[in-house]
């Protein structure tokens, strides 16, 4: 076999170094268009189960890599005057340098060809002489670009500028530093990658000069490993927002005068000392996707084929990653096209789990400035959970004290889970921060609810959470989603909740019960959810009405574009439910403006077309939906809250961005909205969500932190973990979960029980009390074998 590797970095030379090993009567060529001691960046960080598959693949290079690394335990998180430190995270870091130049020893070693100073020809010229053609080109690939047709990549460019710098002297822990500039907010992330020297040079001014590192194979290619730095090394990387970028003048700085800026600002970071650089410029992150990493007989590795922000340390680590996945699956298939598709079976969800971190992470740091008016150690404890990898648990595991200080600061009793803790909206206090989120069940009949209805709601609230919700109860026949949903538009379907509501606060004392609201708009007459979910009944079809006549997908039917009187008609609706949800005796009401009903479809610009008083700008698309919020909140008792679902991204271009959300949440809070129910998406049938756990909780807490509102994060949120981790964190007020409450109705009372809480945040019902401890499970204390005869 003949293998071309396009690209010397970590990631091309370690496949490049394992196929060989696996196979010496390999061909294989390494083409780099830089010299062998080029290199951007300075430190590369790599995990313990990275490490454990190189030691696995291959002892001599995980040897020689542990020989160099800088390992650390904490964290420093440094804001404005507050240096909070925690420990137990365990890392580990070499300079850039060094592991190439591991690498390019060991594949000299193995007879591997390196074209340095070399471009390497066109993939599909390579394809047709060789046999494997792996694409390590990097984030700015030739190859993902020239056959863009095949590979279907999606780049998306971040908001924020950073720089890689370095520092001759080693911290003693991975630092965060916030700096509030009169230009913005700056942050600084910084690594030790080299040790101090035991012998220090002893003319601390002198140039160290290169390291000789291990010598190159005769006739090879000189590879120097890196400059000596007798104190250490540390990896500095400044990042700030695009405009705080410009208004520094950074936008017009050079290499040398943005090094020295980023000095002055981290000056105690330094300890006065100055930043050096290497090619160094400012840089906007982009996030690479690809529909496809495979194309004939070339593949995509590494940041060719996907890329995830610098803030999780996971570039190189994926890349090796990659690498090692793709000798063994052309170790394991019969062919090389089978060993494409099983490596990027295998790879695909890693990494796709990768970048849904990384994302997260970036979008914390994107937002900054929302977060600096946090108390110190809330603030250290979102930061250390940005991403969604690190929990309250796990952390609390790494560094109890830690964790401890933080729920003390926010006032969390001793020995009670953030989870139950009270909090209080109007008049009405929950007991705890978990909601069952709103599940349409379409099992009414005539709108009217019934034994389904009172045993499903009624046992959820059995089940401990502080709040449960009933489904989207619609207000007039024909704003129904599908005949089977529930309605509150007569006598029999609100005697029918009456009798839901006096069995939950007579039955589950201290569990509130509230109602949401909403017409289905353009959405409705439809089919049962597991008969075909959004598509038209096959008879018996009634009229529909939407603000734009447009259909919801293709074969939907076309609603007709709602009149002024018809406006005023419905807003009268809507006020018609809330007299009557006020004498059902639900504790609180939700008005849904989400998933494409008819009060989204207002707000959505995708939905919206109209070019009167309510379509155009967002402030005129709000314009119907806070009327019928203003029509129901003067309804609705002064006493008892009300809020808002929104769907704060379309998922779909054009449409409600972050921003819009913010707007509309502001808008729905200024009018009296007690919070927000933050949810995303089911606007237009062609949007493309980013799922993933807890993956619309950013739109929450990009709201909540931007604003001071309270919010309702929902979205894949599936254990009592994340719930902890959210509520500590500040994301997120109350956490609203539904699937789980499907699986286990009693999830908040286990959620309990599984954390050794018994306080009154989660009271087993008394007929249940004996069930409050986790039932025995078979025996596990068996004695041991003591002697085993061969």
């Amino acid at each position: 076999m003949r293998v071309a590797v396009i690209g010397g970095g970590p990631g091309g030379l370690y496949a490049a170094a394992l196929l060989k090993r696996l196979d010496p009567t390999r061909e294989i060529t390494v083409w780099e268009r830089n010299a062998p001691d080029d290199t951007f960046g300075f430190g590369v960080v790599l995990s313990d189960e990275t490490l454990g598959g190189i030691e696995h693949a291959d002892p001599e290079v995980y040897r020689a890599l542990q020989r160099e690394f800088v390992r650390w335990d904490d964290i420093d998180i440094v804001h404005r005057g507050h240096t909070l430190t925690s420990g137990g995270h365990g890392f580990a870091a070499l300079g850039r340098r060094r592991l190439l130049g591991i690498l390019h020893q060991r594949c000299r070693d193995l007879g591997i060809e390196l074209r340095f100073r070399t471009e390497a020809p066109p993939a599909a010229e390579l394809a047709r002489d060789y046999d494997l053609v792996i694409a390590a080109d990097g984030v700015h690939s030739a190859t993902r670009t020239a056959h863009a047709d095949a590979f279907g990549p999606r780049l998306t460019t971040h908001r924020c500028r950073y720089i890689w710098l370095a520092a001759d002297f080693a911290l003693d822990a991975f630092r965060f530093e916030i700096a509030e500039t009169a230009h913005g907010v700056v942050q600084l992330h910084a690594y030790p990658y080299s040790r101090p020297s035991p012998d220090p040079d002893p003319d601390p001014g002198a140039d160290p000069g290169p390291d000789p590192g291990p010598g190159p194979a005769p006739g090879a290619a000189t590879a120097p490993a890196g400059p000596r730095h007798p104190g250490g090394a540390s990896t500095v990387i400044v990042e700030m927002r695009e405009e705080v970028w410009r208004a520094a003048g950074l936008d017009r700085a050079d290499e040398r005068e943005s090094a020295e800026w980023c000095a002055k600002v981290f000056t105690d970071a330094l300890s006065g000392r100055s930043l050096r650089s290497n090619n160094s410029s400012w840089i906007a992150f982009r996030t690479v996707v690809n529909e496809r990493w495979s194309y004939g007989n070339t593949v995509l590795l590494g940041d060719a084929a996907h890329t995830a922000h610098f803030s999780i340390g996971s570039g190189t680590k994926l890349a090796v990653e990659d690498a090692l996945a793709l000798a063994a699956c052309l170790q394991e298939q019969p062919d090389t096209a089978a060993a494409l598709t099983a490596y990027e079976a295998e790879r695909r969800p890693v990494v796709a789990s990768t970048q849904r971190a990384a994302r997260a992470s970036l979008a914390w740091f994107e937002e900054l400035a929302t977060y600096v008016d946090q108390p110190p150690r809330q603030f250290a404890f979102n930061l250390l959970t940005r991403s969604r990898r690190v929990t309250h648990d796990n952390l609390r595991l790494r560094d109890p004290g830690f964790v401890a200080s933080v729920e003390d600061e926010a006032a969390v009793p001793a020995g009670t889970p953030p989870m139950f803790t009270p909090f209080r909206l109007r008049g009405l206090t929950l007991r705890n921060r978990v909601v069952v989120s709103p599940m349409d069940m379409y099992s009414a009949q005539d709108g009217v609810p019934g034994d389904f209805h009172l045993v499903h709601l009624g046992a959820r609230a059995l089940g401990g959470a502080g709040l449960v919700m009933t489904e989207m109860v619609c207000v007039s026949e024909r704003g129904r989603i599908t005949p089977g949903c529930a309605g509150l538009y007569t006598p029999q379907q609100a005697a029918a909740w009456r009798r839901v509501t006096d069995f939950v606060h007579a039955q589950a004392p201290g569990v509130a019960i509230g109602i949401q609201l909403g017409h289905a708009g353009r959405k409705g007459s439809t089919k049962l959810m597991w008969d075909g979910i959004d598509e038209p009944l096959d008879d018996g079809n009634w009229p529909l009405v939407a603000p734009s006549p447009l259909p919801y997908k293709p074969g939907s039917q076309r609603p007709q574009e709602l009149t002024a009187g018809e406006l005023a008609e419905i807003r009268e609706q809507f006020a018609a439910a809330a007299r009557r949800a006020v004498d059902c005796g639900f504790d609180l009401l939700e008005l849904h403006c989400a998933h494409g009903y008819l009060l989204s479809g207002f707000l959505s610009p995708l939905t919206n077309q109209r070019t009167d008083a309510y379509g155009g700008s967002l402030s005129r698309r709000l314009r119907f939906p806070l009327e019928v919020f203003d029509t129901v909140r003067a309804l609705w008792p002064d006493d008892k809250p009300m809020t808002v679902r929104i769907s704060a991204t379309d998922w779909a271009d054009g449409g409600t961005s972050a921003e819009d959300a913010v707007a509309i949440a502001a808008a729905f809070a200024e009018h009296g909205a007690d919070a927000i129910d933050v949810s995303t998406g089911q606007v237009v049938a062609e949007e493309r969500p980013d799922f993933g756990r807890s993956y619309q909780t950013p739109f929450a807490d990009r709201i909540r932190n931007s604003l001071g509102v309270p919010v309702i994060a929902v979205g894949a949120i599936s254990s009592w973990d994340d719930v902890n981790s959210l509520v500590l964190a500040g994301r997120a007020d109350l956490c609203a979960l539904a699937r789980p409450h499907l699986y286990d109705p009693h999830w908040t009372l286990h959620a309990a029980a599984e954390q050794g809480y018994a306080g009154q945040g989660a009271p087993w019902p008394l007929p249940y009390q004996a069930g409050s401890r986790t039932p025995p499970t078979g025996r596990t204390d068996a004695p041991k074998p003591r002697l085993t005869l061969r």
